[in-house]
């Protein structure tokens, strides 16, 4: 190749991608003017609790693969080679978890957002606190995810940058805003189809111009790009197996466990058994989604070897060498480039509507009901409208924002992966130690934000002052792997050549970012604790009735009974209407929120009693079971009589 050659799209190209837009959208419009038109909350915010597995699973998907993940693994996979793909294994744990712990706790709650959860385990303060954090982070993060794949694309095919961000930011906004969570949901299906399709096809004819699988194969191992089994424990190690396997686990937990974005999916499936079917099937999916992204990062090793685009000058980072690759790929097949551009856009749009919509949900439930418990059903759907389409506008100025920047992007995916872990830890925190006190929670957030944006910006600043060796991966390049609550902070915490091995606070600051989220969480628990232990923990019958996971009591079996009534390791997690007087269950609600959940939840159980009817009995009986009582004592005597 001589010197650098501008790729351009074609008509048909253009043709491809105006039509996911135009699809998108049609979605949107669709739900806005059908059903029940989004003229109540549940429906808007919460899809009416009515979404069956396969569209929930596939959109769970899709908001965890962003256009960034996109861009990034195969470029990992060319630059370091397969050790990435070990991730895989996380998976199985990242995804049970949350399936048998996190789901029934949420599910049996009837909570609309994660948050208010903190408030019937903790109190307001603690509420309040997490929601301002995860709005923190969502914000920093929409613009630039919306921006890195326009940016990429622009300096590679000369596609205009502001029309690219235009047309996804105003298209999104606009089924999101219109639409509701079913909306976010469908369109999520129909771009998971499109971002497999896209990838799928890059594959198959970038690997028959190499001479077939088998060659690329061959390439891959002649050029020592398939890693063997990494057991190195050393946890300053970027990748290996540990890292992978063991740090992905709180990675995927911070996403599929406590993120609002993929609890409001799980709470909008039908029944329980559906949400936690839900994160089965997301497993083989994930499964997939990684072999297209390695494979492709091998299949570009095949093309170039050792003399990357990037080397070559013909890209500036390793985020634009992906799309660099699909033109020279596709060069002469027009419309293949469009398919693509249109799977990277994709996981942009997914992950940016999830944000929108996990974004209103938490500011109308955790900041704006709880001041106006009266407020009128039509005035909360429209507020809540309202609040998408703000959103969307804060997005575009993020992206702008992110385009000024210039390098500082780097900084703001960190501070976005920053958050995670320690949102992680007070979840956590909460479910699993009933000694934990609200005092502790809010100390153990502070502490565990404080050490994460410490470690953050230490290594970011030591990094640019040169202490530690510049990585062969470029420094401006996107991370690799991507989710909705940790950053991959490969810029700052990348693998490194033969070096002394950092002592002291050096150690601290050369951490893997793969266990930036174990440490983080670990930090809000144990500082939690501590001030818990200080200040007077929690009794027993201080704690709301299901708040709790009773994984402490099967721990400690051997103990006797008054010991581990000490420790609150009795109350089992989901107690039965029939179980428990609805006098304590009520206090503990108004104690934290007053009226505005009982009027909620009446109208929910309202609803569900008519759905309940055309349901088996056992599903009936999961479901009342799933329901704390808002009601007086008469609802619990119905409820034994059944």
């Amino acid at each position: 190749m001589g010197e650098v050659i501008q790729m351009h799209f074609t008509t048909v190209d253009y043709v491809i991608f105006v039509l996911l837009l135009v699809a998108s959208a049609g979605i949107g419009l669709f739900y806005a003017f059908s059903g029940g038109r989004q003229r109540t909350t549940q429906e808007f915010l919460m899809a009416d609790r009515s979404m069956s597995c396969l569209p929930v699973s596939l959109s769970l998907l899709a908001t965890f693969q962003s256009a960034v993940a996109i861009l990034g693994a195969p470029s990992e996979v060319y630059t370091f080679g397969t050790e990435y793909w070990f991730l895989g294994c996380s998976y199985l744990l990242g995804l049970l978890i949350p399936a048998h712990v996190f789901i029934p706790v949420f599910y049996r709650l009837r909570v609309s957002s994660a948050y208010e959860y903190l408030e019937l385990r903790f109190n307001k303060t603690v509420r309040i606190c997490g929601t301002v954090t995860f709005i923190f982070q969502m914000v920093i993060y929409m613009g630039v995810v919306l921006y890195a794949p326009a940016l990429a694309l622009n300096a590679v095919t000369g596609f205009n940058l502001w029309g690219a961000v235009l047309a996804m930011g105003l298209v999104c906004t606009l089924y999101t805003a219109l639409g509701g969570l079913k909306a976010v949901i469908w369109t999520d299906v129909f771009q998971t189809v499109v971002m497999f399709a896209g990838q799928l096809a890059v594959i198959v004819v970038g690997a028959s111009q190499a001479g077939g699988i088998a060659e690329v194969w061959k390439k891959a191992t002649n050029g020592s790009r398939i890693s063997g089994l990494d057991l190195n424990p050393d946890p300053l190690e970027r990748h290996t197996f540990w890292t992978l396997a063991v740090g992905g686990i709180f990675l995927m937990l911070a996403l599929y466990g406590v993120n609002q974005a993929q609890v409001q999916r799980y709470l909008s499936s039908r029944t329980e058994k559906e949400a936690v079917m839900s994160c089965y099937v997301v497993f083989p999916c994930q499964q997939i989604v990684l072999c297209l992204g390695c494979m492709m990062g091998l299949v570009m090793f095949a093309r170039y070897g050792e003399d990357s685009p990037l080397d070559k000058g013909y890209v500036k980072t390793n985020d634009q060498m992906v799309l660099y690759f699909v033109m020279d790929v596709f060069r002469g097949l027009p419309g293949l480039p469009g398919l693509f551009v249109a799977c990277l856009f994709s996981g942009a749009l997914s992950t940016i509507s999830s944000a929108f919509n996990s974004l209103a949900t938490v500011t109308m439930e955790d900041l704006i009901k709880p001041h106006f418990p009266n407020m009128t059903e039509t005035r909360a759907t429209l507020l809540s409208k309202g609040l998408a389409l703000v959103y969307g506008l804060v997005c575009l100025a993020m992206a702008y924002i992110a385009s000024i920047m210039g390098s500082v992007l780097q900084a703001a995916f960190s501070i976005f992966g920053m958050v995670g872990g320690p949102l992680l830890g007070l979840f956590c925190l909460g479910m699993f130690f009933p000694w934990a006190n609200p005092i502790g929670a809010v100390v153990g957030l502070v502490a565990g934000l404080a050490m994460a944006f410490w470690i953050g910006i230490g290594s970011f600043v030591m990094r640019m002052s040169g202490s530690t060796p510049v990585p062969p991966l470029n420094t401006t390049a996107l991370p690799p792997f991507d989710n909705m609550t940790t950053t991959v902070m490969t810029t700052l915490l990348s693998a490194t050549t033969a070096k002394p091995r950092p002592t002291g606070v050096e150690a601290l600051y050369s951490l893997s970012y793969m266990w930036y989220s174990a440490h983080n969480s670990a930090t809000v628990v144990v500082v939690g604790l501590i001030v818990s232990f200080l200040t007077g923990p929690m009794k027993e019958k201080e704690l709301t009735p299901g708040t709790v996971f009773p994984v402490l009591g099967t721990l400690l079996f051997f103990l006797p009974e008054r010991y581990r009534e000490k420790l609150c390791c009795v109350t089992p997690l989901a107690q039965k209407p029939k179980e428990i007087s609805s006098q304590p269950y009520q206090m503990a609600k108004k104690d934290s929120n007053g009226a505005a959940y009982c009027k909620e939840d009446t109208v929910t159980e309202d609803k569900e009693a008519e759905s309940d009817k055309a349901q088996t009995e056992d599903e009936d009986m999961e479901t009342r079971t799933a329901q704390p009582s808002c009601q007086l004592t008469a609802h619990t005597v119905q409820e034994t009589a059944l």
